[in-house]
């Protein structure tokens, strides 16, 4: 069964003190789309400018996405900058264009509109209530979100917690919503607004899963070196959709998932952008998959 991902495609910058790469491929639905299409096919819908190279483009065909639902409008692709420091958890924006996605209105191919699998990845909640206005027989909806949209769009993301069964967000964001400290009071505060299943990221210390069989602990992959942990979290939430979506029922399948999706961030972050993730094969994954379940048995 397919994965729908809907999300930004954009052009990133990024400054390490060990390194500068400029312009690499970017974007929640980038991110997401390669790592989801390691386990299913993926439908990938965005917007990109007449400047978009492409390499890129071809970079999608290569890992099998459909690319029927990518706009390509007149105008510059959104380009993000941002510089870290040393540490490489503390970083800031040094510029931010959006282009043509300020004007994005998602709209979906009639081949796309039964998809049954769908990441509504970080984009405004006014978006992805619309998306999910064009869409039919839907089996597993997931958004992921920001600080941003709690700031600027809360009512509608309120009204979409109504819409889906899945929430993926991080443990700051998670307090900005709920007011909670404690992560598994905020858990249960979150249930309350809608979805199913939520999931709350913590970075380098893994993931929370909360849902019908309980709470799940999910580790990260623990990684010698880190190269650029930019957008680490949409392939975690991508690979984890790819997953239920090729082996079955979601609830029986959505921990395992979830491992998946840690083992191919930690590939991401092992590089610049995509550079990384687009070189490995699904024998290197399934690797550090035995390696996380040796390193959390007992």
């Amino acid at each position: 069964m397919s994965v729908l991902i809907v999300g930004s495609t954009a052009l990133d910058s990024i400054k390490t003190p060990k390194a500068e790469n400029p312009r690499l491929l970017g974007g929640s639905a980038s991110h997401a789309a390669v790592a989801a299409s390691f386990f299913s096919p993926v439908k990938m819908i965005g917007v990109v400018g007449d400047d978009f190279p492409k390499r890129y483009l071809q970079l999608y065909r290569r890992h099998g996405i459909d690319l029927a639902g990518l706009q390509v409008k007149p105008g510059k692709t959104f380009h993000w900058s941002g510089e870290y420091e040393v540490n490489l958890n503390n970083r800031r924006t040094l510029l931010t264009e959006l282009g043509v996605f300020e004007s994005f209105t998602p709209h979906l191919p009639d081949t796309h509109k039964a998809t049954p699998f769908v990441l509504l990845a970080n984009i405004a909640p006014s978006l992805q209530h619309h998306v999910l206005d064009q869409m039919a027989n839907t089996k597993f909806v997931v958004a992921d979100t920001m600080d941003l949209w709690l700031n600027i769009a809360l009512p509608d993301l309120l009204r979409l917690l109504k819409r889906i069964d899945g929430f993926v967000l991080n443990d700051s964001e998670a307090h900005q919503l709920t007011q909670e400290d404690n992560v598994f009071a905020a858990l249960r505060k979150i249930h309350k607004l809608g979805p199913k299943y939520v999931i709350i990221k913590k970075g380098s210390h893994g993931s929370i899963l909360s849902g019908p069989r309980g709470i799940f602990i999910c580790p990260a992959y623990p990684l010698r070196k880190v190269c650029d942990p930019t957008g680490a979290g949409a392939p975690f939430i991508g690979g984890l959709m790819g997953n239920p979506a090729a082996r079955g029922p979601v609830d029986k399948n959505i921990r395992r998932a979830m491992i998946h999706g840690s083992v191919v961030a930690s590939f991401c972050c092992e590089g610049f952008g995509l550079n990384r993730t687009t070189r490995i094969k699904r024998a290197h994954i399934d690797q550090r998959v035995k390696e996380l379940e040796k390193l959390t048995k007992f």
